[in-house]
């Protein structure tokens, strides 16, 4: 550790020599330099909004044309399920139709009993794309949708997922098609049109603002128009010009102050949780699975917890992270396992029929002993395999025959195997398809979603049926609301956790609260 310190004390004082030396000569091009990261993140941000409307429209355009190629009668099960499951894996969908001349047969999302009929298609093009544009015709809960239509299906687009650009600041967005608004961020904002602005970066020096717009023409022509105020960049930097390089100098000082102080608590903090790992104080609080009609505990979810010697809790959103890239993710797992264990023999006791649902990482995948050494270490305490469920995040499965393997060989250790925080990542429906399962984790922000969404309500629908054709179990997590559990058990989910039933307790107020339900 005290060669890693040294090396790290060498290149800080390299560093600070380094700015302290060229700052002065740097300080001249700071304006210039300023104003090109100005017009290159503006224009960046034009390029990636661009080629993500770009692709959501090519996409749905491909969608429909599969739509019509799919074999067999329309409006049947198989039909309705394909429908299904694509717009349950695009949240910028809001409804997919089927339409035979003027007249809507049959559709899903939120919209399967209304049928958008605007009186005039905005364009018609060579390809067979006919579009709507967001207006009172299309408008739907307060939302205008962007229709677009295909042969025989259509799909209506929520035109405000294409300018998901998060916190914008001062910084305001807008999107043509064929040089007509589509939508803009914030809305109703007073944008150049395409057709006034050069493409590329420019400084609208009379209204004081940098202004940039990229168009492209592959399937639908799209422009995209970027304004930032220039008045505030052009102050900030006019003061830290005339602070001079005595200023800048300090400004430095700080900051490899502040990156030295930042890298030694990294580095101490690592090795601490090493520590922690080899003298077992990882800790397991459990959050109770309930059968949401009964109100029955039916088992946990362990979750680890790490608490430093100074009785600083150490977030999981923290030490997680930092153990995969410390490569201590796998240890965590094993420490995680060897406390449920351990715990699981009182538990079991009082309650034969409790499963602990333990997460697994990609690392525990690739790891070819890790299946051995869980059944060494239930065989040790006489659990069956079924005490132990082991849940995959969607974000974290490996899409490989390795990975498949391994989850099929601890199915068949007798373990049951979930999907966690479903529907968060980007390839849901192969991983249902692909890999052997047995439970679905429906993710919290969907069960939030809920009492806020329709929309979301509609998309949580098509996931249950889904499970439910694959004959998965289903468990909501993130069930805080009496209205909520009600909607999940109306749906047929058959379990849940959350702050309704109990947060996270550790395990003498786990078994109580296992004992307590079995008395109610």
């Amino acid at each position: 550790m005290w060669r890693r310190e040294k090396l790290l004390i060498g290149v800080s004082v390299a560093a600070f020599a380094g700015v302290a030396l060229v700052f002065s000569s740097a300080l001249w091009f700071l304006w210039h330099d300023s104003v090109t990261a100005e017009e290159a993140a503006l224009s960046g941000l034009a390029v990636s909004l661009g080629e993500r409307t770009e692709g959501v429209v090519l996409d749905t355009r491909n969608l429909l044309d599969r739509f019509d190629r799919l074999p067999g009668p329309r409006c049947t099960r198989p039909h309705l399920l394909a429908m299904e499951e694509a717009a349950a894996t695009r949240p910028y969908l809001r409804a997919i139709g089927y339409w035979r001349a003027d007249k809507r047969q049959c559709g899903v999302g939120f919209l399967q009993t209304i049928a958008l009929k605007p009186p005039k298609a905005d364009r018609i093009y060579p390809s067979g794309v006919i579009a709507w544009w967001p207006g009172p015709h299309t408008e739907v809960g307060g939302v205008p949708l962007f229709l677009i239509r295909y042969g025989d299906h259509d799909a209506a687009i929520d035109p405000r997922r294409l300018l998901e650009i998060g916190p914008a600041g001062a910084r305001q967005v807008g999107l043509w098609l064929e040089h007509l608004p589509l939508v803009s961020q914030p809305e109703r904002v007073d944008l150049p049109a395409p057709a006034s602005v050069p493409v590329g970066v420019n400084i609208d020096r009379a209204r004081g603002r940098i202004v940039s717009r990229f168009s492209r023409n592959a399937l639908l022509p799209i422009d995209i128009v970027a304004s930032e105020p220039f008045s505030s960049f052009w102050d900030r930097h006019l003061r830290t010009l005339a602070a001079g390089s005595t200023v800048g100098l300090l400004l430095a000082c700080a900051w490899l102050a502040a990156v030295f102080r930042f890298t030694r608590k990294r580095l101490s903090l690592a090795a601490e949780l090493r520590e922690a790992i080899a003298h077992d104080r990882i800790e397991v609080h459990y959050q109770p699975i309930v059968d949401l009609a009964t109100g029955r505990c039916v088992g946990a979810e362990a979750l680890a917890r790490w608490t430093r010697h100074d009785g600083e809790a150490v977030s999981p959103e923290v030490f997680i992270p930092l153990a995969e890239r410390e490569g201590l993710v796998s240890a965590i797992t094993m420490a995680t396992l060897d406390t449920v264990i351990r715990d699981l023999g009182a538990l079991r006791a009082e309650s034969p029929e409790l499963a602990v649902h333990v997460n697994l990482s990609p690392q525990d995948l690739k790891n070819e002993t890790f299946a051995e050494a869980l059944a060494d270490r239930l065989a040790t305490a006489g659990l069956p395999s079924g005490a132990i469920h082991l849940e995959i995040t969607e974000r974290a499965w490996i899409n490989s025959d390795a990975a498949r393997r391994a989850v099929q060989a601890l199915r068949l250790r007798g373990h049951q195997i979930a999907i966690d925080d479903f529907g968060t990542g980007y390839s849901s429906l192969s991983y249902l398809e692909t890999f052997e399962l047995d439970v679905l984790k429906i993710d919290k922000s969907f069960v939030t979603a809920i009492e806020t969404s329709e929309a979301m309500g509609h998309v949580i629908g098509h996931v249950i049926k889904m499970a439910r054709s694959l004959e998965l179990r289903t468990i909501a997590e993130g069930v805080e609301t009496r209205k909520q559990r009600r909607w999940l058990i109306e749906r047929g989910v058959t379990c849940g956790q959350g702050f309704l039933f109990s947060e996270p307790l550790a395990v003498a107020a786990f078994a109580e609260y296992v004992a307590s339900e079995k008395a109610a």
